[in-house]
């Protein structure tokens, strides 16, 4: 697919919580604006059922997997991430916590503004695009959750969860738009099939192409899918000349368009190494900062397998409860929809030991001291209906770099405090009590257990806020040190450890970030 001009106000690289608020904000304020996403569209009818169908749920252009969920791992970290038109809310768990206050005080950004203040208008707004509403329904995983958190005297720390879904009245009821006055698209009330991470088929997750998107097409943006940009290169007009290609084929010739602006949202994974990329020649001014002050939620993801064939852990929202630990740490029971049973083959008994070769031994005691226990876990029917996943977070800080390898790839370094874990005694502890309340097992990756390296769904920076170009990529209105119009709104701007799901505050930061860029006409 071919622009349909060659010069525009605005090109926008990525289509997800950053590049959508983006491209609506600027068509508002009259801008010619182009978008430009590596993955594919889906609507909920091209949705894998379940994700044994990889070519539609992974992400893996070499063996033309085309998929909606990337997986890339580093010397420190693996890491989960979205690919499509709609970007990780596709494959989102639909939560939109707003964080603590410390987030708004730690980090590169801490002292250039009052961020909890500034910001808190732009929290509700982005509640309100999202269509954010409470998890109205409990079940089997979120009440084990509830029952262990009571037996840790954790009851009035146990809550419901915000979430991107339309609930309606009553499950599966078509109603005509709820949430813009009758301009975005007709919705249907979630039925609770726990579908969420694969593609919702079901009409109801307010993901980016039923909100921001759509209503950035009726006033005229463009969006390509299955391109993916190279090249960024400013003129001496202080213009861009921006060169894309094809994502789903092998060879593909170079598009060119020219553009008065830039907005980066490609996510960490994206914006990092093109921005590294062309730091090296077409954008030789970009900030020494580039690719450091990267950040997970310190998270660890532990999967509990149950035998109890009474109980139905695929049911429900993706998330649909959050128990606070204390005030640096949160636990959510995450599910897949029935029939989801693809990560059961990567999964080892989960071990909670530093030292690599008593880890390996305790790998081969645990499932002998109970045997028969760990067989009928090894072997249950429906992994998705008889499993949960306990997603740990916390604020504790831990940073990385990102750099190109003499290969050309992108590399992990350390850049501060300790080095990520998968050995988190609390989040260990907390999945041996849910294990004993649903008679189950916990299981890690195995990439976890043998190596140590964790796994997050929320990698953030590299692109960070600072007050010059000696202490971000980006200044408080999110513009790029050194270049005219040029922003970047995505993950990686982020520049604080939230440590809740940070889709909520993305979107926020953005819908800022647009608010300060004048009207064109």
């Amino acid at each position: 697919m071919a622009a349909k001009e060659k010069k525009y106000d605005y090109v926008i690289i990525g289509s997800g919580f950053g590049g959508s608020v983006s491209a609506l904000r600027l068509a508002e304020k009259g801008y010619k604006v182009l978008v430009i996403e590596k993955g594919k569209w889906y609507k909920a009818k091209d949705f894998p059922k379940t994700n044994w169908n990889l070519k539609k749920w992974i992400w893996l252009p070499t063996l033309k997997f085309f998929g909606i969920m990337k997986l890339t791992y580093f010397r420190h970290i693996g890491i989960i991430s979205g690919v499509g038109v709609g970007g990780g809310s596709l494959v989102y768990a639909n939560t939109l916590p707003k964080p603590k206050s410390n987030f708004f005080e730690t980090g590169s950004w801490a002292g250039l503004d009052n961020w909890e203040e500034k910001l808190n208008p732009f929290y509700n707004l982005a509640w309100k695009m999202l269509g954010a509403a409470k998890n109205p329904k409990l079940f089997d995983a979120d009440l084990s959750l509830k029952n262990t958190a009571i037996k840790r005297g954790l009851e009035k720390e146990f809550d419901t969860t915000k979430v991107a879904v339309y609930f309606g009245n009553k499950a599966n009821e078509k109603n005509k738009d709820p949430y813009f006055n009758g301009e975005g698209p007709e919705r249907k009330a979630c039925n609770y099939c726990g579908k969420c991470m694969t593609g919702c088929p079901n009409n109801s997750k307010n993901t980016l192409d039923k909100n921001y998107l759509y209503l950035a097409q009726k006033l005229g943006v463009e969006i390509i899918a299955e391109h993916e940009v190279v090249d960024v290169v400013q003129k001496v007009d202080k213009n861009y000349t921006v060169s894309f290609k094809k994502s789903t084929k092998y060879f593909s010739k170079i598009n060119t368009i020219e553009s008065s602006g830039i907005v980066f949202s490609g996510g960490v994974l994206g914006t990092i190494p093109l921005l590294l990329k062309l730091k090296e020649k077409s954008l030789p001014k970009l900030s020494n900062m580039l690719g450091k002050d990267i950040r997970s939620n310190n998270e660890a993801l532990i999967y509990v397998i149950s035998p109890d064939k009474t109980k139905d852990f695929s049911k429900g929202v993706a998330i649909g409860s959050i128990t606070d630990v204390d005030k640096n740490t949160h636990i959510e029971p995450v599910r897949y929809g029935k029939g989801s049973g693809f990560w059961r083959i990567l999964l080892m008994p989960s071990i909670n030991e530093k030292n690599f070769f008593l880890r390996l031994l305790k790998l081969f005691i645990v499932p002998l001291k109970n045997p028969i226990q760990w067989l009928k876990v090894f072997f249950v029917k429906d992994f998705a209906k008889q499993s949960s996943v306990l997603l740990f977070m916390q604020t504790l800080d831990s940073k990385l770099q990102f750099k190109k390898s003499i290969l050309g790839m992108s590399s992990s370094i350390m850049n501060g405090g300790a080095a990520p874990t998968a050995f988190i005694d609390d989040a260990h502890k907390f999945a041996a009590d849910y294990s004993k309340e649903v008679k189950g097992k916990p299981m890690s990756l195995f990439s976890e257990t043998i190596t140590g390296i964790p796994s997050t769904a929320h990698i953030l920076g590299g692109a960070v806020i600072g007050k010059d170009a000696k202490t971000g990529v980006i200044d408080k209105n999110n513009k790029v040190f050194g270049y005219e119009n040029m922003y970047v709104c995505d993950g990686s701007m982020i520049s604080a450890n939230p440590g809740v799901n940070p889709s909520l505050s993305i979107t926020a930061i953005s819908e800022m970030a647009m608010s300060k860029i004048r009207d064109k006409h």
